[in-house]
């Protein structure tokens, strides 16, 4: 079922942004809607976490395309590291909004954060997350992991929740490794001197192992139970939905043209990439990339925290609507 805002009076002003997304709605129309009847945004100048990563190609297209600006907003995007880092500024008020996975977002609503989802970003594709391992790793299957080292950029996140889906998949558990965290940037090099067996990957980082080191695919970790998994969204807190209604639906309408944008030209994506990655052109064009979705979902975003109940990410389940706008957590 998808997420509907219509009739939800606490959040009157955002009523019309994922009808007028799914529709295709026309950009000077909408545009109008913003800044003629509503009023305009109650914050008009916000910042957001972004890692440098696919995920986040559409915020970043929104602003060059003057998406965010023809909704009255200047959207600052500030380069994080990773999800906790991002989810502690958000939570400290040094962002507006972030960019996270939506494992992190829901161990923190599980921990008593009250935050919502605003936007959909990213979606796991067949070999848009893979273990990788040395070239010369007598591993050859994800069983001959027992005991050995797994890279991840962040504990208890999407990544190993997926890993951990693959090693159930071939008879082990999470305690059979040593998970270790280390930046995406680092994990090639780590790999490469033998202190990581293995280590999950996702772009460029994947297609960048392989060239220079020769790094090899052990596994996909985004099948079975994990296939087409949701990744990534923006997350806000509850007051700032509660504060900023017209501010969140003029940020929702931007980012909805720039993710129509994204899911449906790859050559808009290549293009924007190396402008805030370290990927270029030449790798841009040939990395296997993820879907952007143009709806937030919520039957789909369940499926994570159902998969992190089953495998004791949580201790109780979460509604997934429960962390749309339009609810309360």
């Amino acid at each position: 079922m998808r997420f509907r805002l219509a009739g939800r009076a606490a959040a009157a002003g955002l009523v019309a942004v994922l009808a007028l997304t799914a529709c295709g709605s026309d950009p000077e129309t909408t545009s109008a809607t913003a800044a003629g009847g509503s009023g305009g945004p109650e914050k008009s100048k916000i910042s957001i976490g972004a890692l440098p990563i696919p995920d986040s190609a559409a915020l970043y297209i929104a602003n060059k395309r003057g998406f965010f600006a023809e909704e009255g907003l200047t959207v600052d995007i500030q380069p994080v590291q990773g999800g906790a880092q991002a989810q502690q500024s958000l939570l400290g008020g040094s962002l507006d909004a972030t960019q996270t996975n939506y494992v992190s977002t829901f161990l923190a609503v599980s921990a008593g954060n009250k935050m919502k989802i605003i936007s959909d970003l990213y979606q796991a594709t067949p070999n848009s997350f893979n273990l990788m391992v040395a070239k010369d790793s007598p591993i050859k299957t994800p069983a001959d992991l027992k005991g050995k080292k797994v890279a991840v950029n962040s504990l208890k996140n999407i990544g190993t929740l997926a890993v951990t889906s693959v090693l159930k998949a071939h008879g082990l558990t999470a305690e059979d490794v040593q998970f270790l965290e280390f930046p995406f940037p680092d994990m090639a090099g780590q790999l490469e001197k033998g202190v990581v067996d293995a280590a999950w990957m996702t772009e460029p980082h994947l297609t960048a192992a392989a060239t220079r080191i020769g790094a090899k695919k052990l596994a996909d970790t985004m099948t079975g139970p994990t296939a087409d998994f949701p990744i990534a969204g923006v997350i806000v807190t509850e007051k700032f939905v509660n504060d900023n209604p017209k501010t969140v639906a003029a940020f929702q309408r931007a980012l909805g043209k720039a993710q129509q944008i994204a899911a449906s030209d790859r050559k808009a994506v290549e293009e924007i990439l190396p402008t805030y990655t370290k990927i270029d052109a030449a790798t841009a064009a040939v990395i296997t990339l993820g879907t952007f979705p143009t709806s937030l979902d919520e039957t789909r975003l369940q499926r994570v925290a159902d998969l992190m109940v089953e495998q004791g990410y949580l201790k109780s389940p979460i509604d997934a609507e429960s962390i749309l706008p339009g609810t309360d957590g």
